[in-house]
């Protein structure tokens, strides 16, 4: 794992989108508590796996280790996608790993690129190894969109 100082995590399911980002200072902390997290596809019985993750969720707090969560509809990406760029330039002197989801990925990586192209680096989701650290990271966001869309 490179020495990152944030990162962002950005993925869709149906209609909704969310990010995640978390600074490199929890991640230690945080990993032992998701590690049993996987992606919402790959369960055999996807509503008991919901539950369990929910659950885990609100235990282990999983929420408070991240700088900042939100889910929104998909219809809102460009809004979403500027509150990630915010973040980006008031963190100008920050290395930042992003991960963004393989069908929003072209037309991010194009607005990073103008405000910032030297301290960000931006990868596809499906580049993320998978039991890696960063893939793991980003199976929060992951879950947690499933668990949202769930509800609706």
């Amino acid at each position: 794992m490179s020495e990152f100082d944030y990162y962002i995590f950005i993925d869709y399911s149906e209609n909704l989108i969310g990010y995640s980002i978390i600074e490199k200072n929890k991640i230690r902390e945080i990993l032992p508590k998701i590690s049993k997290f996987r992606h919402y596809k790959g369960s055999r019985d996807r509503k008991i796996y919901l539950n369990h993750i929910k659950n885990t969720l609100k235990r282990e707090k999983i929420r408070d280790y991240f700088e900042r969560i939100k889910i929104m509809n998909m219809r809102n990406n460009i809004e979403l996608f500027a509150e990630v760029l915010e973040f980006i330039k008031k963190h100008s002197n920050c290395i930042i790993f992003i991960s963004v989801d393989d069908f929003q990925y072209r037309s991010f990586i194009k607005l990073v690129h103008i405000i910032d192209d030297t301290k960000t680096q931006v990868i596809r989701e499906s580049q993320l190894k998978k039991g890696s650290t960063e893939h793991q990271l980003s199976l929060v966001i992951d879950n947690l969109l499933n668990i949202e869309r769930r509800k609706l």
